[in-house]
């Protein structure tokens, strides 16, 4: 990144290994095609047209490129599960609708490098078999809706999309599809429902698992827009080389976003696994506000499980043997987050220090979950009101001890009861912030608490009489 030259005040951490986000922010870029092929853009396309598409999907499974949406599963592997004798059209799509709260990414590359997309979906869609992609987009992003139309027949123009692309007899056609702000829409199977023209209510995996039976009963292939943007850098690099970037089973570059109580909140893009908690949050994003400290962190978007900042965490390693790490030592990478109770997911880090009260932050998630929940299961349409209802008497001084416990129990009746993982998304969190912050959330519901309301304290003395 040495030559390149960044706009003032937008210039990379020296931490960063930029790829992805390489051209966001760049002082002399614009998102045109011209500008694109300028520096480079479509020669991996050329490249990856001449390979058998099997070759591909076989370099992205070297590269050990992992999901950046959310699971971080394999996505060659994923790719690989197209039937072999299938005999139905193939389709791929492009989940951009960053749906989740302390994610903000994709729209940065939609945005100023709508090209890098279009052609990691190129290339992908030719390795799998697909001749129609789609790019499914919330409709909160209407500037990046219109960029990529006409990104799109820029490329028409140019023949890397439409028919017999770049002379190989191949051909493609992207469609862009725009949403309606649903955050079920971000469940892949919710998605193709959506597509379809139907209620996006998530389908029963299995039998429908979307590589096998996914957009009008034909194999799928759902990946998100960073993913996709990293194909094009494997087929530049090779999966080898690629692989030796992050760390084992954690292999390129992943983008966090930052946000919340830190002194510089943004997005950086970083080699996975190669800096810790601590460099993240107190080295690149400058620390605390002035005079606060560190409280709590959610590391992969609001579904995932809080960790407290003074914790020490026990965790097994690949070899068998006891490693004891403190917070600030956990590397970020998918594989150590989830051995210490949380996971990586959309790499959405929202940050809170000790202003905040843990009732407030519970209860701002429970409104989220509630108002997103699809209502297609029981346990999540019913629980996840019940869940926002408590924690909103416990925010508002109206709860007693005993609705801590009947909220922790209605989150654990709603966490694995339900079609998707919605279920584990609103529910996991109430669950890690209870079980981390018990004593808090209970002292707020004693007769002591100066915030209890008078029907809360009549309540506590009837109660203890």
């Amino acid at each position: 990144m040495s030559n390149i030259t960044y706009l003032q005040g937008k210039e990379p951490d020296a931490r960063e290994h930029r790829l992805i986000f390489r051209n966001v922010d760049r002082a002399d870029w614009d998102n045109s095609i011209d500008c694109y092929i300028k520096d480079g853009g479509y020669e991996q396309l050329k490249k990856a047209i001449t390979m058998e598409p099997q070759a591909i999907t076989n370099e992205v499974k070297t590269s050990g490129l992992r999901g950046r949406g959310g699971a971080g599963f394999p996505t060659g592997v994923k790719w690989g599960f197209i039937p072999p004798n299938n005999t139905k059209p193939v389709y791929l799509i492009c989940n951009c609708d960053e749906s989740e709260p302390g994610t903000f990414k994709d729209r940065y590359i939609v945005h100023q490098d709508p090209h890098q997309l279009i052609e990691g979906m190129v290339i992908s869609s030719f390795a799998v078999g697909a001749h129609t992609a789609y790019i499914y987009i919330r409709e909160e992003f209407p500037e990046a809706s219109t960029i990529l139309e006409k990104a799109i027949e820029e490329a028409r123009e140019k023949n890397f999309l439409g028919e017999n692309i770049l002379g190989s007899g191949f051909n493609l056609e992207i469609y862009i599809h725009r949403g309606a702000g649903a955050y079920i829409c971000g469940e892949e199977t919710g998605l193709i429902e959506s597509l379809e023209g139907k209620r996006p209510y998530p389908r029963i995996k299995p039998p429908y698992f979307p590589a096998a039976l996914g957009l009008y009963m034909s194999p799928t292939i759902v990946n998100n827009v960073e993913s996709l943007c990293h194909v094009k850098h494997i087929i530049a690099m090779g999966g080898e080389e690629y692989a030796k970037l992050g760390t084992p089973r954690n292999t390129g570059t992943r983008i966090l976003c930052v946000s919340g109580d830190v002194q510089k909140p943004g997005y950086y893009e970083v080699e996975v696994g190669k800096i810790t908690m601590g460099e993240l949050l107190n080295d690149i994003c400058g620390g605390p506000k002035e005079g606060r400290s560190f409280k709590a962190v959610i590391p992969g978007g609001s579904s995932a499980k809080i960790m407290r900042c003074e914790e020490t965490y026990q965790i097994k390693n690949a070899d068998g043997t006891q490693q004891e790490l403190s917070f600030y030592d956990i590397p970020m990478d998918f594989d150590t987050i989830a051995a210490c109770g949380s996971m990586a997911g959309s790499g959405g880090v929202i940050v809170m220090d000790d202003s905040r009260k843990i009732s407030w932050v519970l209860n701002n998630i429970n409104h989220f979950y509630a108002h997103e929940s699809c209502g297609q299961c029981t346990p999540c349409r019913e629980g996840s009101m019940w869940m926002r209802k408590i924690s909103d008497r416990i925010a508002n001084g109206e709860a007693t001890p005993e609705d801590v416990q009947t909220l922790e129990e209605v989150a654990y009746q709603i966490d694995g009861r339900t079609v998707c993982a919605f279920g584990e998304a609103a529910s996991w969190p109430v669950e890690a912030i209870i079980s981390k912050f018990r004593d808090e959330l209970e002292a707020e519901t004693s007769e002591d608490n100066e915030y209890l309301s008078e029907e809360a304290k009549r309540q506590l003395s009837f109660i203890n009489q």
